[in-house]
């Protein structure tokens, strides 16, 4: 699918003219996929997860956050697929856009698939999320070690589809969640509010 069609539901939801969110313009992918975690407070705070598949991030909603305890699972909704030029996107959407809120990078950096079939064959990693169970181990600043995500509703009968993302067991506890409105961006070093206030003042 040509990545102009992929981001048919992006570019469908916002006027560019009023949000200074990114069009989409086709960002080089670099050697090795990217992953961003972004904190939105929009109308309920929560956490948005970005993993790089070919020319676009496949985006889910956390509302509580990723967890590096594998004891505990995540719930993830989907969400429309954006263009890769949003992992560097930090800002306010404007009241009355479409996910009106501040916006700040809580982490960014690379993943590897690790996804494999029954006979330890490697799978391409669109494909697994296709079949809906991917694994991958992220490199973040604050997101390490290995992860995965399962849809364990399809979104049948009118149903919203959801995933659980859950660490993998095993390597050193990294950052979890924090509290978001404490939390302080990977790219900026800014929190929620002081975002929101240098945006007041332009």
């Amino acid at each position: 699918m040509a990545e102009r069609d992929r981001l048919r539901d992006y570019r469908g939801k916002r006027d560019f003219d009023r949000t200074g969110e990114p069009r989409g313009r086709g960002a080089s992918s670099g050697d090795r996929p990217r992953f961003v975690v972004q904190i939105h407070d929009a109308s309920t705070m929560h956490f948005d997860f970005r993993l790089q598949v070919d020319d676009v991030l496949k985006s889910w909603s956390i509302p509580k956050g990723p967890s590096a305890d594998p004891k505990d699972k995540r719930l993830a909704v989907p969400t429309e697929d954006h263009p890769l030029e949003y992992e560097e996107f930090e800002g306010v959407i404007p009241r009355g856009e479409y996910g009106g809120g501040t916006v700040i990078v809580w982490d960014h950096g690379t993943y590897e698939p690790l996804s494999h079939d029954r006979q330890g064959r490697p799978v391409d990693f669109a494909e697994s999320l296709e079949r809906g169970h991917a694994t991958f181990r992220l490199t973040g600043s604050k997101l390490h070690g290995a992860y995965a995500l399962t849809r364990f509703r399809d979104g049948a009968d009118g149903a919203e589809e959801a995933w659980l993302l859950v660490k993998r067991a095993g390597g050193a506890r990294t950052h979890g969640a924090p509290d978001p409105r404490r939390a302080r961006s990977a790219r900026s070093g800014r929190t929620l509010a002081q975002v929101a206030s240098e945006a007041a003042g332009e």
